[in-house]
């Protein structure tokens, strides 16, 4: 089940061109107050209420104070239609997924806004500029049907995947509508399978049938908002005739199923989220779904022969321990019967942690980071053992190998950028590093004079962080120098480095200093290194950070009054926390889409979901640790703080919007300069089309480079 993750938001990375793409009711937002919530208890809880009249307004009128001061700005307006000249480029690698031998690609510009989902072939594919035929045209589909349709995803039945489930949301939300497509007719499938909007998963098991996780009516979701009941729907019943396959508890996050369609080796599975870090995984034999035995937190997938283990804490099994962030093989079937003898994949180190691995034809690809460096090593199978060789890169940066066709080939995508180097996408073979080169992003800013460095700092606790500087060569250290600075923290995500666009044509151009933190809470470093910054140690993120400015301060690179720091979603609640901690220590905050409202996190949206990264405020003991850097409750009427641009969507429905309009009311009332912007769609992404992310980017940059200058 691919959980709505909090992922790492910033709009620098949302343009960034970095990484490839993989008339009802209108979507449901929560419209009413709190049950139990008084004003008494929170003055602000009004503002909970998404589109409520007397909200909706306070949003207007805090969206139109701040558009009156940032677009005034002489920069405001070449900054957007330059950055927005950028996003809409057709010079953007059209990344693409192969499906039946054919490339398959998601594609915004200025002549279509909302998107095409189009094809091509291998031999157009390598042309300079492809012939794509288009398959959906969701501007179209959008004007036709009077919809705010935003394109969300599609899944294609193998093996010639003509049949697909297209999710299509309302404004960019998390809650999509799922309905049957024919790729070669380029047309929805009369009387096909129809989901309306929610929260599902629906994933084909054959041509006749899908399994469905969805919203079946009062009882069927979980506390945090997703399904809890999976079902099998036959194709021309009613979906409340679908039988039940699968039911988990109310408290769990939520469930899904979905077949493994590899040749010889079908089989379908129900993985089942406990917590945001637990999880079991059944298999259907036969008629009955089998439990796979393995340690709650450890993730399990099953491909061919081959059950692969990724494990996230130390586990002793048969008389050995593995290590906790070990990728671990075994054979599938000796497995169900009770062997424990595996293969060691992968071993973290102190530097290095694994990534991601996938699976093509007969190899396995893993991508390691080593010292926030990727390295790629391809596995192959000879003599019942795997042999390990590590590809050439073309440069010391961030890269990602994604398989072509997992059962069908195996050649693999890889992609390898940097700070300063274009995003290449290139066609690699196993056993050989003569690799071809597909498509290059061209250089969308001036890099002349730019340079890396990766620097350290010392937390607290006496750990080292690491951090990357991008700033001119020579740098005049008298601390005058305007710098953003980047963070994260959370969910083991790593923060790596990656060629972004809109940073580099709208603050590196303009002789600003960007800095990416490596903080404790993040992937940087495998599974030690995130759980060090969980629960009851979150603290040690904020730590982090704080020692990443105060190092930059130290180094003279930058200094209070020239120091901004900038983070989205789990990264807005760090910037938001660490603001109210060391106020001192920055000019200016720009915190987007955050979770800033500690106490009541865990009652909005998918909250509940993310009680095993944060804790439980309704259990004392766990308050007692959440309360002391929640930013809504610490934040104080006699506080000094750098002044604060908060951003959000009325259509996020993963994190609730009330946690931005609710900070800023209060820190406005405490007399505190603060801006918002609340844009009326994109969901958690903040922005649903190009125009939309070029406005959001062009006031940010606008609204730090006069702080900070």
């Amino acid at each position: 089940m691919k959980l709505a993750h909090l992922l790492p938001l910033a709009l620098p990375l949302l343009i960034g061109c970095g990484h490839p793409q993989v008339t009802p009711p209108r979507a449901p937002l929560p419209t009413e107050l709190p049950l139990g919530v008084t004003p008494a208890d929170d003055p602000y809880v009004w503002l909970e209420d998404v589109e409520g009249q007397k909200a909706l307004a306070f949003v207007n009128a805090a969206n139109a104070k701040s558009l009156g001061e940032l677009q005034a700005r002489p920069e405001y307006q070449p900054l957007y239609d330059r950055l927005l000249a950028m996003l809409d480029s057709r010079d953007r690698i059209p990344f693409v997924s192969e499906r039946a031998g054919l490339l398959y690609n998601f594609w915004r510009d200025d002549q279509h806004v909302r998107g095409l989902w189009r094809r091509t072939t291998w031999a157009e594919y390598r042309k300079p500029q492809p012939k794509w035929e288009t398959v959906l045209d969701v501007d179209r589909l959008a004007k036709d049907e009077d919809e705010n349709w935003v394109w969300a995803s599609a899944g294609c039945l193998y093996p010639d995947y003509t049949r697909c489930l297209v999710r299509l949301s309302r404004g960019g939300g998390d809650a999509t509508v799922v309905r049957e497509f024919d790729a070669n007719a380029k047309s929805f499938v009369k009387g096909g399978f129809v989901l309306p909007a929610a929260k599902s998963e629906a994933h084909w098991q054959d041509a006749d049938h899908i399994y469905v996780a969805t919203d079946f009516g009062p009882g069927s979701m979980t506390q945090s908002g997703y399904p809890r009941i999976v079902k099998v729907w036959q194709r021309g019943t009613p979906l409340a005739l679908a039988r039940p396959l699968y039911e988990v508890q109310p408290a769990d996050i939520g469930v899904s199923a979905f077949r493994n369609f590899r040749p010889g080796h079908e089989r379908t599975f129900v993985e089942r989220e406990i917590t945001f870090w637990t999880n079991e995984l059944l298999w259907l034999d036969g008629d009955k779904l089998v439990a796979i035995a393995k340690p709650d937190d450890a993730k399990a997938e099953v491909d061919g022969k081959t059950i692969f283990l990724t494990l996230r804490s130390p586990w002793t099994v048969a008389g050995q321990t593995w290590p906790a962030g070990a990728l671990l093989a075994a054979d599938f079937a000796g497995y169900q019967k009770g062997d424990r003898r595996f293969e060691l994949l992968f071993e973290p180190t102190p530097q290095t942690s694994l990534v991601h691995w996938s699976a093509t034809q007969h190899n396995v690809l893993l991508t390691v980071l080593d010292n926030v460096k990727t390295r790629i090593f391809e596995l192959t199978p000879a003599k019942g053992k795997w042999q390990r060789r590590e590809v050439k890169l073309p440069g010391v940066g961030t890269a990602n190998a994604a398989e072509l066709d997992n059962y069908g080939s195996d050649q693999y995508f890889l992609t390898f950028t940097d700070f300063l180097t274009p995003t290449t996408s290139l066609l690699a073979k196993p056993g050989s590093d003569a690799h071809e080169v597909l498509k290059q992003l061209p250089a969308f800013f001036d890099t002349t004079g730019l340079k890396v460095q990766q620097f350290a700092a010392t937390s607290s606790d006496g750990t080292r962080i690491p951090y990357f500087v991008v700033a001119r060569d020579g740098v005049a250290l008298d601390g005058k120098n305007p710098t953003l600075l980047y963070g994260y923290g959370g969910f083991e995500v790593p923060m790596q480095p990656n060629y972004s666009a809109g940073t580099g044509l709208a603050w590196l151009e303009r002789g600003g200093v960007y800095v990416l933190a490596n903080i404790r809470g993040g992937g940087e470093f495998g599974p030690t290194w995130h759980q060090a910054a969980v629960k009851e140690h979150r603290q040690r993120a904020y730590d982090d950070f704080a020692a990443v400015a105060e190092d930059l301060i130290a180094r003279k690179i930058s200094s209070p009054q020239h120091l901004a720091i900038q983070g989205g979603s789990n990264g807005g609640l760090l910037v938001g926390a660490v603001a109210m901690q060391r106020p001192e220590l920055f000019k200016a905050v720009v915190c987007q889409v955050p979770l800033l409202d500690m106490r009541r996190y865990h009652t909005l949206l998918a909250g509940a979901s993310w009680m095993g990264e944060y804790g439980d405020p309704d259990q004392p003991e766990q308050w007692a640790y959440i309360a002391k850097y929640s930013p809504y409750q610490n934040v104080k009427k006699a506080g000094k703080y750098p002044r604060i641009f908060f951003l959000t969507s009325t259509r996020d429905d993963r994190v609730h919007p009330g946690h931005a309009r609710k900070m800023y009311a209060k820190m406005q009332d405490q007399g505190h300069d603060v801006l918002y912007f609340e844009n009326t769609e994109g969901g958690h992404g903040g922005a649903a089309n190009n125009p939309q992310v070029a406005r959001m980017s062009a006031l940010v940059y606008s609204f730090l480079w006069e702080e900070l200058r």
